[in-house]
């Protein structure tokens, strides 16, 4: 089995080292970006290109991890060939790939991903679609090779799995941003929110995040409240942000 990547960004990194461990055949990177490429190349002990033109075209898969917004251009530029070609987008739909390719699909993996950062891909659910029977069933036996968990989701539902993940995952760090830097203004080290965090995360493994709820916006403590709010007078943009939080806190625990 062979692969060629198209991207080299933080799921492309953590996924294709997966796939080599697992003994996939890495035979090529691309990236408009020469150093990316060169980078990630380098790891997987593979070819690399910037020349979308000189991507190879006898590989048995191409997988395409790509901002939304540049996916169907690459897609249109990249020659037609006999592989498979699979995007790894959440919002994006299988179809763009129609009149580009003959056999291709979807293999999106719900995780975080860091190049620096060491995931057990075993552990992270892989969403799988494919144009037909044939081809879903060879992209679900691909992802077996790198996950336990691997389940066949269609474009719609996949879209609000992303969707879902962008508020538990991506709003919920930025969270995390905001908070380090109310502290950091304060001269107070931000690592000090690390315990309240991984208490956080924890909890939702054995009841509702619902249930585990907690702080004045639950029973909608006004003094609390409006003090903190004046706190934020400053900065209208987190201002704005604890005051719409505290009403869908306050609004769901009535639920």
């Amino acid at each position: 089995m062979t692969v060629v990547w198209i991207g080299a960004g933080n799921l492309a990194t953590r996924i294709a080292l997966a796939m080599r461990a697992a003994g996939i055949t890495i035979l090529q990177v691309y990236s408009h970006t020469e150093a990316h490429a060169a980078a990630l190349a380098q790891l997987l002990d593979c070819a690399w290109t910037s020349d979308v033109s000189a991507v190879r075209p006898d590989a048995d898969y191409y997988f395409f991890a790509l901002k939304d917004t540049a996916l169907p251009e690459v897609v249109a530029q990249l020659s037609p060939n006999e592989g498979t070609w699979v995007h790894t987008a959440g919002s994006m739909p299988m179809a763009l790939f129609a009149g580009h390719a003959k056999r291709y699909g979807v293999c999106y993996p719900l995780q975080t991903f860091s190049k620096t950062r060491t995931v057990d891909v075993s552990k992270v659910p892989f969403f799988i679609e494919g144009s037909d029977a044939e081809t879903e069933e060879r992209l679900c036996a691909l992802a077996g090779l790198l996950s336990k968990s691997v389940q066949r989701l269609p474009s719609a539902k996949r879209k609000s799995l992303h969707l879902a993940a962008v508020f538990a995952c991506n709003f919920v760090n930025h969270l995390y941003v905001l908070g380090g830097e109310l502290l950091e203004k304060e001269g107070i080290d931000a690592r000090l929110l690390l315990p309240l965090i991984d208490e956080t995360a924890a909890k939702v493994h054995d009841m509702s995040p619902l249930a585990a709820q907690t702080g004045p916006a639950v029973r909608y403590d006004e003094n609390v409240i409006q003090k903190q709010l004046a706190q934020l007078e400053a900065d209208p943009t987190k201002r704005e942000i604890y005051a719409l939080m505290s009403q869908s806190i306050h609004q769901h625990s009535k639920s």
